[in-house]
């Protein structure tokens, strides 16, 4: 792992920076303030359409101070940057929402924490689903990225029951579908992964609602497993493998079906005949 080091401009205050941010790259600071750490593809798919550009603008940002950032050692080549809020950039996120701003020794901790830890790529992974369903809203005039809520939020609405990894709400078409994301990057056994569907039957009882339950897997070679695994259930639940498309496409298997696959908004159908 290795920090990164070019030189940032020194002197400048958050207040001097605040005139030269643009709506996007206060966007993309609110988005880094609740989510924690973007690739620059990521930042790319959230709200630019050049990678070029992207890198440019991420870049003028770090030096800055509104990013910090970090990437893996390899030992040969090199792996995207991981982008997450600088010094400045947390402070003018706090001042927006009236609370203190984070000391920077705190955040230094942070990056190293993410750039060490084992969930940053549990992380990357969910967070890169949903900044693929950002880009596909700005592609597509009919559909929006209503919600998206991290593990810490769902964890404070939810935790009693069920810890998704992340909640959404997508729009496309006319149709609306709330759905909660389960991450699974292969760590687990999946007996049980499987059987965290016991609280979303408990969470589905207690709102009266069914929410699809997306199954998000990172090898494709687990799924059959998986939807094996998961068996019959009366709950709206699909499955879909990372890397076959965007998750607003038809990817989704839902496991009373072995074909077709399914756009991500075609499941709101799925959930409103559920039974619970």
């Amino acid at each position: 792992m290795t920090i990164a080091s070019s030189p940032r401009r020194g002197g400048v205050s958050a207040l001097d920076v605040f005139g030269r941010l643009t709506r996007r790259d206060r966007f993309l600071c609110r988005v880094l303030w609740e989510h924690r750490v973007l690739t620059t593809e990521q930042v790319r798919d959230l709200c630019f359409t050049s990678l070029v550009s992207t890198q440019h603008r991420l870049v003028a940002l770090y030096r800055l101070g509104v990013l910090d950032r970090f990437r893996p050692l390899r030992p040969t080549g090199s792996e995207s940057w991981r982008y997450t809020l600088g010094a400045i950039g947390a402070a003018l996120l706090a001042a927006e929402r009236g609370v203190e701003a984070p000391r920077p020794s705190v955040l230094r901790n942070r990056v190293v924490a993410l750039a060490a830890g084992q969930r940053t790529t549990h992380t990357l992974g969910v967070n890169g689903f949903f900044c693929a369903l950002h880009r596909a809203a700005r592609e597509r005039s009919d559909a929006a990225l209503v919600a998206w809520w991290s593990e810490r939020r769902c964890a404070a609405e939810w935790g009693e029951l069920v810890r998704p990894d992340a909640y959404g709400i997508w729009e496309e078409d006319g149709q609306r579908v709330e759905f909660f994301v389960e991450h699974d990057t292969g760590s687990e056994p999946l007996g049980r992964v499987a059987s965290k569907l016991a609280g979303y039957r408990d969470l589905a009882e207690a709102d009266g609602v069914a929410r699809p339950v997306l199954f998000w897997l990172a090898q494709a070679g687990r799924e059959p497993g998986l939807r094996k695994a998961l068996g019959a259930t009366t709950l709206p639940v699909a499955t879909a493998v990372a890397g076959t498309g965007n998750p607003a496409d038809a990817v989704w298997l839902p496991v009373e079906a072995e074909i077709p696959r399914r756009r991500l908004a075609q499941l709101a159908t799925a959930a409103a005949g559920s039974t619970r």
